[in-house]
């Protein structure tokens, strides 16, 4: 980054080409000798992550309704707004996707269900991006862990609140639902490295760090990173940098939040 070595993105090796479909990397025959390396800063290492299940909310504004059904008159109507509409969708049209996606690594309906989820996840990023991904591509945020469901409340609550703060909204109503998917491959592992610039709870310092950590770690073929939230104390994070390393997605719990113009609270 242009800031120096205090944000350089630091990662544990040098691929020579992508990952398999099993999420394996082949290692460059160039590495640095051992002497060499050891002089080096610490670098992140990249561990195998085997896990079933990981929460991701979703807005069910998003989800429960086709944007269509409001102007359809019937079922076969509706049918065929949603099949043009989908001619000019991001998820599906590679003239409407965003430069950092390549449309060959957006998903199809032979994946099952939530494809069309996991393909919005990397089509739909806003300006000036989130900790691990910018304007240019998206991508598959969970939390794990034995406070999945928490951590996940947590991070988005967040910025919801933000959002709702800023456009000055006095009392809001919010849903979500919970998508649950597992993983098996491998994961560069921040959950060690606490002091790591991209981890600073300040967006303008954690976001431009953490962003050029996910280029880089993607330009070696990497899967994406698990990290410690940064919205709750003891919840883990993952970010996904790869459609195809999303597993079994199922849809599981809905979870409703009231804000009073102050803050976000869970509704029982």
């Amino acid at each position: 980054m242009a800031e120096g070595d205090q944000h350089r993105p630091d990662v544990s090796r040098a691929v020579s080409g992508g990952a398999d479909d099993r999420g394996r990397h082949s290692r460059d025959a160039e590495d640095p000798p051992i002497s060499r390396r050891a002089s080096r800063r610490p670098v992140i290492p990249e561990i195998e992550f085997v896990e079933g299940r990981t929460v991701r909310l979703i807005p069910t504004a998003y989800i429960d309704e086709p944007a269509v059904r409001p102007l359809a008159d019937d079922e076969d109507e509706e049918a065929i707004l949603n099949e043009l509409e989908g001619l000019t969708s991001a998820r599906l049209s590679s003239a409407a996707l965003p430069v950092g996606v390549d449309p060959a690594e957006l998903l199809n309906e032979s994946y099952g269900y939530g494809w069309t989820f996991i393909n919005a996840a990397f089509c739909h990023a806003k300006p000036p991006g989130n900790r691990f991904n910018d304007e240019d591509r998206g991508c598959w945020y969970a939390a794990f862990g034995e406070r999945d469901a928490e951590t996940a409340e947590a991070e988005v609550t967040f910025h919801m609140a933000d959002a709702l703060r800023e456009a000055g909204a006095s009392q809001e109503l919010v849903s979500y639902g919970q998508f649950l998917a597992g993983f098996s491959c491998r994961f560069h592992d921040l959950r060690g490295e606490a002091g790591h610039a991209s981890l600073d709870p300040d967006r303008a310092i954690g976001y431009p760090a953490g962003q050029a950590l996910a280029r880089s770690i993607r330009a070696l073929g990497g899967n994406g990173v698990l990290y410690p939230s940064v919205r709750f104390a003891g919840g883990m994070c993952l970010a996904a940098f790869r459609p195809s390393v999303i597993q079994n997605v199922r849809r599981a719990d809905q979870v409703s939040f009231e804000w009073d113009g102050v803050r976000m609270t869970k509704i029982p």
